[in-house]
């Protein structure tokens, strides 16, 4: 899977990207809403390996990178279930120096275009920790819908937190990208 868009390519992760996710994974503003942050760059490096280069079923990484020089500015991970009825997941990750500038938005933009279409998906949906308040602007600014809000429901670097449970519809998506156009 490769999707470009104005900005970004969103493309397979590279052994050389290992130290820039490292840095973003491991950056405490990010790694605190994230249930995965490597031990070291060597940790990177085994995850970037594990990845498969084409979508498969159940959980897959892929890198966001600016389009015009390449580097690494977040990643996006997919869960896309054998079942072709059943709900895609999908979480993403910008390094700090990447915040604010839209490319959460663009990327995860591309993302549904690439699941409603082609895939011919139903649903998406994300959970995210409610004190992550870019990320829940983020969701809502897509047109996503909060479906639920579990307390204290995941155990999270020592401490209980909150997942809130967002989703969207492929006539949803739709409708919104008609009225956007």
């Amino acid at each position: 899977m490769e999707l470009v868009t104005a900005r970004l390519r969103i493309d397979a992760l590279r052994p050389d990207d290992a130290a820039a996710l490292f840095a973003c994974r491991a950056d405490p503003a990010v790694a605190r809403y994230q249930g995965w942050r490597p031990a070291d760059v060597a940790a990177a490096r085994e995850f970037i390996a594990a990845q498969p280069p084409e979508p498969v079923h159940g959980w897959f990484q892929r890198a966001i990178r600016l389009r015009e020089d390449g580097r690494l500015v977040g990643d996006l991970g997919l869960n896309l279930p054998e079942d072709a009825e059943a709900s895609v997941e999908f979480g993403i990750s910008i390094a700090p120096a990447g915040q604010g500038r839209g490319y959460a938005d663009e990327a995860v933009r591309a993302v549904f275009d690439q699941v409603f279409g082609s895939w011919g998906r139903h649903r998406v949906h994300a959970s995210v920790d409610p004190r992550n308040l870019a990320c829940m602007a983020l969701l809502r600014g897509l047109g996503m819908r909060q479906e639920a809000h579990h307390r204290e429901s995941l155990w999270l670097r020592g401490e209980w937190v909150d997942d809130v449970v967002f989703a969207l519809l492929a006539r949803e998506w739709q409708a919104t990208e008609r009225h956007r156009g």
